[in-house]
């Protein structure tokens, strides 16, 4: 959206569309507050009895509150809750085959009456499986079936004639955000796991680990810290991408130090060429930052970032270097230009 510098003027028949629609998301703005201050035990009860499931959360609901359904299911699903959808007029003709005892009901209904829904509860109590309400009272026939009813109230619906399921919709949409996000934290679901159910894309990407897109040990330029630095530029080729940084290790093969393009530019510009050679331990890096192969690809961009450098050697527990993420490998992992301002770009280029 345009900045308020950035905006246009407004003409005078749009006046009125604008107005509508401002109302309408200040309407469903505050009927969200107000429903945030209403949450009560059940909420809890609700998050007690998702932590308990050891089956499925199966949500349920039908026309517009059927698709808020399926988004909730979609956020369950990506932040650890095992969940599925179950159409209420599929299930009487067949799909209630899905449900096992262990598993747990989510139904949405606003009015708590909707019959493809309610058919279902008889069966459903028979299973002994347990019921979340997600409706607007308690004294609905849904809410009398469940173990913990998570009520609405009486909201108003936006719009000119009021009958279009908007605020109603919207609540049931963030009570099930909050369900499922809550649940995520209580089962201790962190980025690590979070990565693992989203591989795609930028911010799959982003959740990756280090050892998943870091340069392979055949791809390094590895050098013993006493060569000097003639000889450890002769075997500087490597089989596959060239790397502008050189890791130094010691005896025991820990790394010990870092020797860049940089450092070698400067040594010429110096006219010190006969430091070449010398031992290249005495003008590497001493002591330079490492990671581990396991950190999320997320957290080495940080430290590039923080650091202003370009090169992160990878280190196994034993400080032996095993791989180096490069500044222009995730470059390229890098969304378009366009959505670049919230992501891993752009980076400062190093100027060792």
């Amino acid at each position: 959206m345009a900045s308020a510098a950035e905006r246009p003027l407004i003409p005078y028949n749009h006046v009125e569309q604008l107005r509508s629609g401002r109302e309408i998301l200040r309407a469903e703005g505050e009927a969200l507050l107000s429903l945030a201050n209403c949450l009560d035990s059940d909420f809890c009860a609700a998050l007690q009895l998702i932590e308990d499931c050891t089956g499925s959360l199966i949500v349920t609901g039908m026309g517009k509150a059927g698709l808020i359904g399926r988004k909730i299911t979609a956020t369950l699903s990506s932040t650890g809750t095992r969940a599925h959808f179950l159409h209420p007029a599929e299930a009487v003709h067949g799909d209630l085959g899905c449900l096992h005892a262990n598993d747990l009901l989510l139904a949405l209904s606003n009015s708590g009456e909707t019959e493809e829904l309610c058919r279902l509860l008889p069966m459903i109590k028979r299973l002994q499986i347990p019921v979340i309400a997600l409706t607007s009272s308690r004294t609905s026939r849904l809410a009398s079936y469940a173990s913990a009813v998570l009520e609405l109230g009486d909201l108003q619906e936006v719009g000119g004639h009021g009958l279009a399921p908007s605020t109603s919709t919207t609540a049931m949409l963030a009570v099930g955000d909050a369900l499922a996000l809550v649940a995520s934290q209580m089962k201790g679901f962190g980025p690590e796991q979070f990565a693992l159910f989203h591989p795609g894309g930028s911010l799959g990407a982003q959740l990756k680990r280090v050892d998943e897109v870091m340069r392979k040990p055949n791809e390094l330029c590895i050098a013993n810290a006493g060569a000097t630095i003639r000889d450890v530029l002769r075997q500087r080729e490597t089989e596959n991408r060239r790397t502008g940084v050189i890791l130094l290790i010691n005896t025991l093969g820990v790394l010990s130090g870092l020797f860049t393009d940089s450092d070698l530019v400067r040594l010429l510009e110096q006219r010190r060429d006969s430091q070449l050679d010398r031992p290249i331990q005495e003008v590497m890096t001493h002591s330079p930052i490492t990671i581990s192969p396991g950190m999320l690809l997320q957290e080495a961009v940080a430290i590039l970032s923080e650091k202003k450098i370009s090169e992160l050697p990878v280190v196994d527990a034993n400080k032996h270097p095993v791989g180096l993420i490069d500044i222009t490998d995730i470059i390229s992992l890098s969304p378009p230009k366009e959505t670049t301002s919230q992501t891993i770009m752009p980076f400062p280029v190093s100027e060792n």
